[in-house]
């Protein structure tokens, strides 16, 4: 051992059991069912929803309620689908929606037609909805709805940003599916996977009022210099058919059954059983990844070296999402966790005695299949050694490439929840 008993094997062990239960505290077939209003005893019960934990949601239901009859559709990523009995589940695309996330969309919408105020529906959503459910408003296509999300998640827009946007070129979000339900009775269970847990936000919010505007969404466009097709701008131009604002809604009731805060409470806790001191930063930071990987760097950095903001042996805790923003040079692949990572260790430059996790619950970190990955404190020599400049990776988008040249990706494949990303720092 080294390190006051914290060496390579033990640090890796420890931040991988972090993450692992991050992701276990957010699991719906753990939490779903104590966030049930109660038994309907007149009436029909739809279930709706969408996002990437939708399908095993659905499935936590049909098992919590085994006795009442439900019908409906959820919308979820393809490779999140799990058996269910009652419930219908269509896969489709994510983060850029395809043709299946439009059908999805329209049928949700089909769902809750011709509803009475007896009818109960169950509204399902997590983290991805935006993109799972694309129901183009009129006069637009697919095609425009794709255009604008590939170009919101290249031009390093927020999520909150990102879904003022999309929810005004919907027939399905901000609210509009709550709008469509009226008059029935409209409970939804969320699992939030954004910074500040904001109803409105998570999954372009289909059953929440909605506070932005088309002069917003306008706005927003001309800030990040997007191209729109013409469909496009003369949609935002439309401001007669707003989206339904706060107070226009009273049939609906929102529950939050997992958050990044229920999280990385569960990530502290085992923490200390660890031997560690946690520290939680946050929950919603946010910011270019590689700047967030800087600045912590300079924290782990007072950690180690004067035991301030918290004494060592110890966990630093973040959670939240960080954007990477693209330039116009060549790209190779990553994604926000692994580019924060990189980040951090370029900046750390081989410190002793500091180790890292970076993850994303839903264990898809960009495009790829790789949740994250582990930053240790020989990361960058090791690359080297191998022929990769850390430097050189980080400039071109590379993390993915960087950390699985060492084999030190995270992959876990679908998790089936999504809390957002997760981040650990250990000093010893």
């Amino acid at each position: 051992m080294t390190d006051a008993g914290w060496d390579d094997q033990r640090a890796r062990a420890a931040l991988r059991r972090l993450f692992d239960t991050a992701v276990a505290a957010a699991d719906p077939r753990s939490v779903l069912a104590r966030h049930l209003p109660p038994k309907p005893t007149r009436g029909r019960v739809v279930v709706v929803g969408g996002g990437k934990s939708a399908a095993v949601m659905a499935a936590a239901l049909e098992d919590a309620w085994p006795d009442v009859p439900l019908e409906g559709t959820v919308v979820t990523r393809y490779g999140h689908a799990v058996p269910t009995r009652r419930i219908e589940v269509i896969e489709a695309s994510h983060p850029v929606p395809d043709a299946n996330s439009e059908r999805g969309a329209r049928r949700l919408l089909e769902r809750v037609q011709d509803l009475g105020p007896d009818d109960l529906v169950l509204a399902l959503m997590s983290g991805g909805a935006s993109a799972l459910l694309a129901a183009p408003a009129a006069g637009l296509t697919l095609a425009d709805k794709q255009a604008v999300n590939r170009a919101l998640l290249a031009c390093g827009a927020n999520i909150t940003e990102m879904n003022a946007v999309r929810k005004h070129l919907s027939a399905i979000k901000g609210g509009r599916l709550a709008a469509a339900a009226a008059p029935a009775r409209v409970v939804t269970l969320a699992i939030s996977d954004v910074p500040g847990d904001d109803p409105a936000v998570i999954g372009s919010g289909p059953t929440v009022p909605d506070a932005t505007t088309f002069a917003e969404a306008h706005a927003l466009v001309a800030r990040y210099g997007l191209t729109l097709s013409p469909a496009v701008a003369a949609r935002l131009r439309q401001d007669a058919d707003e989206t339904p604002k706060p107070g226009s809604l009273p049939h609906t009731e929102f529950r939050m059954i997992a958050t990044p805060m229920m999280a990385l409470d569960a990530m502290a806790e085992a923490a200390r059983g660890l031997g560690l001191t946690p520290l939680i930063l946050g929950d919603a930071l946010e910011g270019e990844a590689r700047e967030v990987g800087t600045l912590m760097a300079g924290i782990a950095r007072s950690v180690r070296a004067h035991g301030v903001p918290v004494r060592p042996p110890a966990v630093l805790l973040s959670g939240g999402e960080t954007t990477v923003t693209l330039g116009s040079g060549p790209t190779g692949t990553g994604g926000r966790n692994t580019e924060f990572l990189l980040g951090l260790g370029v900046a750390l430059d081989g410190a002793a005695g500091i180790w890292a996790m970076a993850g994303d619950t839903d264990g898809i970190d960009g495009m790829d299949e790789i949740a994250g990955a582990i930053l240790t404190p020989d990361s960058l020599a090791r690359a080297r050694a191998k022929g990769v400049d850390p430097r050189a990776s980080l400039a071109r988008h590379d993390s993915h490439g960087f950390f699985g040249a060492l084999d030190d990706l995270i992959v876990t494949g679908p998790t089936l929840t999504n809390v957002n990303d997760t981040r650990a720092i250990l000093i010893a």
